[in-house]
C-alpha cells in the first residue's frame, strides 16, 4: 500500500509537522496501525477508508502517535485531505468520521484547504502548582481546555519568553492529560502572525510538537477574546515554525493552511 510524508501548516518542503498518511480499504486491527505510527515516528499517522456513498460522512478517519491513538489531530488531518486532493481521490469537501464527530475539511483555489473543527471550552483555573518550575517561566493566566483536546493553556509574559522554553518535559506530564500549550501576543503583529505558541505533549510521546492544529482550537477563542477579532494567524515557534490561520465561529473553529508531499513510497509490512 502507498504510505506518504506530508508537511502540514506549511506551503514547502521540511517545515511545518510531518504527518504520516495511509489510504486503507478498511481498518486493520488496532496493534497494526500502532506499530506503523510507531514505525512512521512522527507526532501523528492518519489512516483513512473511503465510506459508503449517502452518509453523513466521506471517508473515515484515525490518528495515532507513536505511543497511542488520539481523539483529536489538525495536522494530520490538514495532511489527510491533501493528499486526498492531490491524488484525485477526492474532490472538493471531504467530510471526514473521526472520534471527535465529522469534521470538513475544504480546499481552495490556491492550495489551502481550511478544516472546520469543534472550538474547545476554556475554563479559568489556578497556575497549578509546579507548573512555573517544569515550564521554566511563570504564566499570567491558566485555562482548561476540557476533555475533547486535553491540554492546559498558559499565556506567558512576552513572545521572546515563549520562544525561550527549555521545559522539563518529564515534570509538565503531571499538569494535563494531553499537554501544556504556552502562548504570548505577538511582538510585532506586522510579522504576519498575531500570536505565538509551543506546545509539549509528553503524554502522547511528542515532547514538542512541531504545529498543533488542535491547539489552535483553544488558542483561536483565547485570543480572539483579548485581541478582539475573530480572524486571526497564530505562529506556532517550534524549531520547524508554521502558520495556522483561525476563524472563530461560536463552537466551530476554521483552520487554515497549506500542506506539501514530501515522500510517496510503499509500506511492505
Amino acid at each position: 500500500m502507498r504510505i506518504r510524508i506530508v508537511d502540514a501548516f506549511t506551503d514547502r518542503p521540511f517545515a511545518g509537522n510531518p504527518a504520516g498518511v495511509l489510504l486503507l480499504d478498511a481498518f486493520p486491527g488496532d496493534d497494526w496501525l500502532q506499530k506503523v505510527a510507531l514505525e512512521v515516528n512522527h507526532a501523528e499517522t492518519a489512516f483513512a477508508h473511503r465510506l459508503p456513498e449517502g452518509g453523513e460522512a466521506d471517508w473515515a478517519l484515525r490518528w495515532f502517535t507513536p505511543a497511542t491513538e488520539v481523539a483529536l489531530c489538525g495536522h494530520a488531518t490538514l495532511a489527510t485531505a491533501h493528499v486526498l486532493r492531490t491524488t484525485g481521490a477526492h474532490e472538493g469537501p471531504v467530510r471526514f468520521a473521526t472520534r471527535s464527530g465529522v469534521l470538513i475539511a475544504s480546499p481552495a483555489g490556491d492550495g489551502a484547504i481550511t478544516l472546520d473543527f469543534p472550538t474547545a471550552p476554556l475554563t479559568a483555573v489556578d497556575v497549578p502548582d509546579g507548573v512555573a518550575r517544569a515550564l521554566g517561566a511563570e504564566p499570567r493566566t491558566a485555562y482548561d481546555t476540557g476533555t475533547a483536546v486535553g491540554d492546559l493553556v498558559l499565556e506567558l509574559a512576552d513572545e521572546k519568553t515563549v520562544r525561550a522554553l527549555a521545559p522539563d518535559h518529564k515534570a509538565l506530564a503531571a499538569h494535563s492529560a494531553r499537554g501544556v500549550i504556552a502562548t504570548a501576543r505577538a511582538e510585532d503583529a506586522a510579522r504576519g502572525y498575531d500570536f505565538v505558541s509551543r506546545c509539549f505533549f509528553p503524554n502522547v510521546g511528542i515532547d514538542e510538537d512541531p504545529v498543533t492544529g488542535s491547539a489552535h482550537t483553544a488558542l483561536a477563542p483565547y485570543w480572539s477574546e483579548r485581541l478582539g477579532r475573530s480572524d486571526l494567524t497564530g505562529l506556532q515557534a517550534s524549531a520547524r515554525s508554521g502558520l495556522v490561520r483561525t476563524g472563530l465561529r461560536g463552537d466551530r473553529t476554521l483552520l487554515t493552511g497549506h500542506a506539501v508531499t514530501v515522500i510517496e513510497g510503499d509500506l511492505l509490512g
